[in-house]
């Protein structure tokens, strides 16, 4: 009997507290969560456009403003409207907890990862990089996925929990510019000192380099088409990630130009 009371006791107070006014109000306040952080994201993208110079600082406050919308808006929206008896609480944290722990097990372990990307910080919005064989810039850290558009204008979409367990490098850090490697091959009979002179010259002169870092040069035999040659690495920075390619493309049409004009030796194949 008094088992029987206790079921009746406890149905009546999770009726209690799921009534048609807390639903109501549940469904109004999680509208306004969801209007609030996508208000957010488009004042952040116009804030960018007039403000360039400063897109990567935007993106991340707003990537940090939108997780704590989600993750404290969500908790204090839940207490404040249902204001749970502590019993019901906690036995319904623990009935989510162990769901959570056997049905979601991998998306729990991406929202985990998550928050710990959001401290940890192996990158950041705005950075470019490589996981695996996919390389791009990172345009949102959500609760349970990284995006990334690569240079082909892909959207690819990774739960974060891997970013916890498998390998990521990043191009420039949360900095606006960003180094970039350009080779020439180049004959073993080749004016080295020429070539490194004219590709010097083309990069100073290029409108997306970025000269507050330097200009660096490496010199490495290596064998190309059977025959072996010399690899001019070019090492310089770009003014903006956006404009890497275009960076690239620029010293490899121009430099190209100037190693034919100047006559420097290209490596020629072996014909077998």
């Amino acid at each position: 009997m008094n088992d029987t009371n206790g079921l009746v006791s406890g149905i009546l107070s999770v009726a209690d507290v799921f009534n048609i006014y807390a639903i109501l109000l549940l469904i109004l306040g999680g509208f306004f969560i969801w209007a609030l952080t996508v208000a957010l994201n488009n004042g952040s993208k116009r804030l960018m456009e007039k403000i360039p110079a400063r897109r990567f600082l935007i993106l991340q406050i707003s990537t940090l403003t939108t997780f704590a919308l989600y993750i404290f808006g969500t908790i204090g929206l839940v207490v404040g409207v249902l204001q749970p008896p502590q019993e019901l609480l906690f036995a319904a944290a623990g009935s989510i907890a162990v769901a959570l722990g056997f049905a979601l097990k991998d998306v729990v372990a991406s929202l985990v990862a998550g928050i710990l990307l959001l401290f940890d910080r192996p990158f950041r919005v705005g950075d470019r990089v490589s996981f695996g064989d996919t390389y791009g810039e990172i345009v949102s850290i959500g609760l349970r996925t990284v995006r990334l558009v690569t240079l082909d204008d892909n959207l690819v979409t990774i739960p974060n929990s891997r970013f916890i367990t498998d390998v990521v490098s990043s191009g420039n850090a949360g900095e606006l510019d960003m180094m970039v490697v350009t080779d020439f091959n180049l004959a073993l009979d080749a004016d080295l000192a020429t070539a490194q002179t004219l590709i010097e010259e083309v990069v100073v002169t290029s409108r997306y380099a970025y000269l507050k870092k330097p200009v660096s040069f490496t010199l490495e035999e290596i064998e190309v088409a059977h025959t072996l040659a010399i690899r001019l690495r070019t090492k310089a920075y770009v003014l903006d990630v956006r404009y890497e390619k275009a960076f690239q493309s620029d010293i490899v049409l121009r430099g190209t130009a100037l190693l034919q004009k100047h006559s420097i030796a290209r490596p020629k194949p072996v014909l077998s």
